[in-house]
């Protein structure tokens, strides 16, 4: 059976919609007709994510359609590793999963899985078939909790995984949306004083014949930029906005970028801290579940958003694969941090290596909560001194001459 989405009139001529399982589209319209509603339209839910793949893109090119976001697959695997764990057959169990949730999303991604899942296929070759859904991690674990008879235990570490990894992506954006917020009210505070203040206020000094203080002059012709040129400067940083992202599209020069970020003095720390903790989090995830050495380091790689961080560990995965020692590999690499290298080190000396790993990524997480602590009570003093200053500069600006003219008055 597959999944089928459909649009039908009910009885009071209202278009519907919805998703049915059946055997062929016949089959779901006569299901439909059952129910009384008069089917317009059958897609099977394969089909329907080829159009939307098709349809559905965003201003870069990039499809928006097809992937389940980070809370839609931790609800749907713990609701699996729940039903799973009470004993419910897969199949049955993914049906369930579907009825829970409301999203036609979400339910269409089920319902292609357990129809793979029926033909004879296993949840891991099924979950194949959904690669925007469900990572190569996703699948690798699935794959070793069927093969080690432990699907329910793997499903609740893979929900809890996905659930603090949305946490922490969480915090470091709270963590920026302060500071971006004044940053932005600044800007605006002082570009409205500089079109719709200034212009009034200056307008008394170019009636007199009097020179102006350079500070003044100065502050004249930036409100005369803005008001008259204004608009042009916006579209020109759109389009370099545009610009520099169509620029590191090229790998090569994401790549020129992302070692660029590494060297900067707070912003590359940050980055390693970020990518050093996902990197062990998913590395002590996936051997804890059985996944070999290689294959985890392979997977853990791919969590990385900078490409240097991703060629080290590569690096890593090509050097153990050549018989060094995990600990040995990543201090060779000279990208992660020493507190991973020694827990590492300590984990295959006392075959503790995942619990070690978890310690590891746990350790950094804290450190980089104390990191960003510290960033953003240094940003927020920052921004508001910058919007101070400038604040203070336009008044000196407007000021001066006031007093001199005062002072000539006398």
């Amino acid at each position: 059976m597959g999944a089928y989405s459909y649009k039908a009139l009910n009885a009071e001529g209202k278009t519907v919609k919805g998703l049915l399982e059946g055997d062929s589209e016949r089959h779901v319209r006569t299901q439909l007709r059952a129910q009384r509603l008069k089917p317009l339209e059958v897609i099977s839910s394969s089909n329907m994510d080829k159009q939307e793949e098709k349809e559905s893109f965003s201003l870069f090119g990039k499809p928006r359609g097809g992937k389940l976001n980070t809370r839609e697959l931790t609800m749907m695997t713990r609701q699996l590793a729940s039903l799973v764990k009470s004993g419910l057959p897969l199949d049955e169990a993914l049906q369930a999963c579907a009825k829970q949730t409301k999203k036609p999303k979400v339910k269409r991604v089920i319902l292609q899985v357990r129809s793979k899942v029926l033909e004879g296929h296993s949840l891991a070759q099924a979950l194949g078939d959904n690669p925007a859904a469900f990572d190569d991690m996703y699948r690798a674990l699935v794959r070793a909790g069927e093969g080690s008879g432990y699907l329910s235990a793997v499903l609740e570490r893979l929900a809890e995984y996905t659930q603090s990894s949305q946490i922490l992506r969480q915090r470091i954006k709270m963590a920026m949306i302060y500071p971006a917020v004044m940053l932005v009210v600044s800007l605006g505070v002082i570009i409205s004083m500089m079109v719709f203040v200034v212009p009034k206020l200056t307008g008394i000094f170019t009636q007199n014949k009097t020179e102006l203080p350079l500070l003044t002059q100065g502050l004249i012709a930036s409100s005369n930029f803005i008001l008259h040129y204004g608009l042009y400067l916006l579209i020109v940083i759109v389009f370099a906005i545009v610009g520099w992202i169509q620029y590191l599209k090229k790998p090569g020069n994401r790549r020129k970028w992302d070692q660029t970020k590494l060297k900067l003095p707070i912003v590359g720390e940050l980055i390693q801290q970020v990518d050093s903790s996902r990197f062990a989090a998913t590395l002590s995830l996936l051997s804890a579940s059985g996944v070999p050495l290689l294959q985890s380091l392979s997977i853990a790689s791919q969590v990385m958003t900078n490409k240097i961080m991703q060629e080290a560990s590569e690096q890593v995965s090509n050097t153990v694969r050549e018989g060094v020692s995990l600990s040995r590999a990543l201090e060779q690499a000279q990208y992660f941090p020493p507190l991973l290298i020694q827990l590492v080190a300590s984990g295959e000396t006392n075959g503790t290596l995942p619990q070690q790993l978890d310690n590891a990524a746990k350790d950094q997480e804290r450190d980089l909560e104390m990191m960003l602590g510290v960033a953003m009570s240094l940003m927020e003093p920052a921004t508001i001194i910058f919007m101070g200053s400038v604040v203070g500069l336009i008044v000196m600006a407007v000021l001066t001459p006031i007093f001199e003219m005062t002072k000539l008055a006398h």
